[in-house]
């Protein structure tokens, strides 16, 4: 349904001083016809992205969903969890030992399993998910977080699609994939961070805990209304790929004639395929700024624009900063007064898909 052609690895940031050229490989989205489930048939790059810094908007949203699931519920007083977190960083353990949860031995079991944005970077989706299922205690539950395929297909969130990231799941998908391990969804949360994320809570069956109530129901005749196991649904996806890179690519080119000074902000991975279809080069687009140590001195992969430290805001004085990620905008505003006190603005990369 997405083809992205050939595409650098997008979680791969050589070092500023290396020339490239960056190798590329095929970056693909299919849609299973029997289970439903969108993924990578194959990812033949070596994941090696350096740790980022969390941003302020997921660590609200964990407490937030910890704050809901309890209220709700679904949390134990006491009790052991696990957690399968996103290699991108990011933890509820801290929060849910808050809550009279304690860490389960490795590969032990546990009332609360918690997967974490983890799954979807899982080759095997079938085994993974049935380790997280083998692991639930009886009477137990199985929370899922996840970037709803909903929300990309309503969004237009091509650049979703990234090397490392396998699966991208609708509440039908994952309902179904859930069935095939014994387990069902029981109710779910949404949040607002990416465009639209589900928690889902799942329990196994005969725990005698009924049906999907009105939440997950909800979530499931969402997903027929935008026809998640439809590929001519897709078709926006596709269509929009070369519309946000020529916005964004004329954008810059006039910012650039008319001298206007323009950094980015935020390294990220889903910035990769942008940059690359759109053919942003350091011309057009000098730095991108973040504030993990672990990318600075680095470049992003295929465009070869280097990732530089905050402190360059100050120094360029840029007349607009291109906001990869568009749930960091409150936090780097709070951050950085300066950027809009020398005129500035900050524009959100996204509008220019629209």
């Amino acid at each position: 349904m997405l083809d992205l052609a050939q595409q650098p690895a997008c979680d791969y940031f050589p070092r500023r001083d290396d020339p490239g050229p960056d190798p590329v490989y095929p970056l693909q989205m299919w849609l299973c016809s029997s289970c439903g489930l969108a993924q990578l048939l194959a990812d033949p790059t070596v994941p090696e992205e350096p740790r980022g810094t969390e941003p302020a908007a997921l660590v609200a949203q964990a407490a937030d969903a910890v704050e809901r699931v309890v209220a709700a519920g679904w949390l134990p007083e006491r009790g052991a969890v696990a957690e399968y977190g996103s290699p991108h960083g990011g933890s509820w353990l801290g929060l849910l030992a808050a809550r009279g949860l304690v860490p389960a031995d490795d590969g032990g079991r546990a009332s609360v399993i918690l997967d974490c944005f983890g799954l979807m970077h899982a080759a095997d989706q079938q085994s993974a998910l049935a380790d997280r299922a083998a692991r639930v205690m009886p009477g137990g539950v199985l929370l899922l977080q996840y970037h709803a395929l909903s929300a990309i297909m309503r969004g237009r969130q091509w650049n979703a699609l990234r090397h490392g990231h396998y699966a991208y799941y609708s509440t039908t998908a994952l309902a179904a994939m859930l069935g095939a391990v014994g387990f069902s969804p029981r109710t779910a949360w949404q949040f607002d961070l990416y465009g639209g994320t589900v928690l889902l809570a799942a329990t196994r069956d005969g725990d005698g805990l009924g049906g999907p109530d009105e939440g997950v129901q909800a979530l499931l005749a969402d997903d027929m209304r935008i026809g998640v196991r439809d590929p001519s649904a897709f078709l926006g996806l596709q269509r929009n790929v070369q519309t946000h890179a020529r916005n964004l690519h004329d954008w810059l080119a006039a910012e650039r004639s008319a001298g206007r000074k323009v950094l980015g902000y935020g390294a990220a991975s889903r910035a990769v395929a942008l940059l690359c279809h759109a053919q942003v080069d350091r011309l057009l687009l000098p730095a991108v700024i973040d504030t993990s140590p672990a990318k600075q001195g680095l470049r992003m992969p295929g465009s070869g624009i280097p990732v530089a430290d905050p402190a360059q805001l100050a120094v360029r004085r840029p007349d607009a900063v291109l906001l990869f990620v568009p749930d960091l905008l409150a936090e780097v505003r709070n951050a950085f007064p300066q950027v809009e006190a020398a005129g500035g603005r900050w524009v959100d990369v996204e509008t220019f898909g629209s």
